[in-house]
């Protein structure tokens, strides 16, 4: 399947790009990958960041794009990634990180090549569960920087996911938000019971 990435917006993309041509940019970023890497540093797959900021019991969610991650490479494999958020002035870069989302990124979007149906790939970022997720957006005209997951999207949870989540298992956005919500909704105390 032809996964279709969004363009990022160009003056992120240049304010990437500016970052991993500073020497002080990358030598005080906490990646010592970037760092060490022997290969010219590249960014690659621009994915716009939304974070679901609320999940009601009756399943009304909000979202909002945080920014733009790209996957840097260093040769044939994704070392870090390096973050671009949007500020007064425009989109400028954030930072520089790596860890397990970035191979698990990387992962969900090699399963999302075999999926027979097209879909634009997003980040959804859960922050009540410490969760993110590649999301797969039916909708590949779509602008990147807009919407909210639609029932019949995708969502494949990254490593490490929450318990009881499997990562890289592709979930129906109508399946998992239910799900989520149970797990962000706060459980009453005992005493309020009464």
């Amino acid at each position: 399947m032809p996964l279709h990435v969004p363009p990022a917006p160009a003056p992120a993309l240049r304010s990437v790009l500016a970052a991993l041509d500073s020497p002080t940019a990358v030598r005080e970023a906490p990646t010592p990958s970037l760092r060490n890497a022997e290969e010219p540093a590249s960014p690659d797959l621009p994915l716009p960041v939304h974070v679901l900021d609320a999940i009601t019991p009756e399943g009304v969610r909000a979202t909002r794009l945080a920014g733009w991650r790209f996957l840097i490479r260093c040769g044939e494999r994704a070392v870090a990634a390096a973050e671009t958020r949007l500020t007064p002035d425009g989109w400028a870069f954030s930072h520089f990180f790596e860890g397990p989302y970035v191979s698990s990124t990387e992962r969900a979007l090699r399963q999302a090549e075999s999926v027979t149906q097209s879909y634009q790939a997003r980040l959804l970022s859960v922050p009540g569960l410490y969760m993110l997720t590649l999301w797969l957006h039916g909708d590949i005209t779509a602008d990147g920087a807009t919407g909210h997951p639609q029932a019949t999207d995708l969502l494949v949870p990254l490593a490490p996911a929450p318990p009881g989540i499997a990562a890289h298992r592709p979930h129906r956005v109508s399946d998992l938000l239910p799900v989520l919500t149970l797990r962000v909704t706060p459980t009453p105390l005992l005493g309020q019971l009464a």
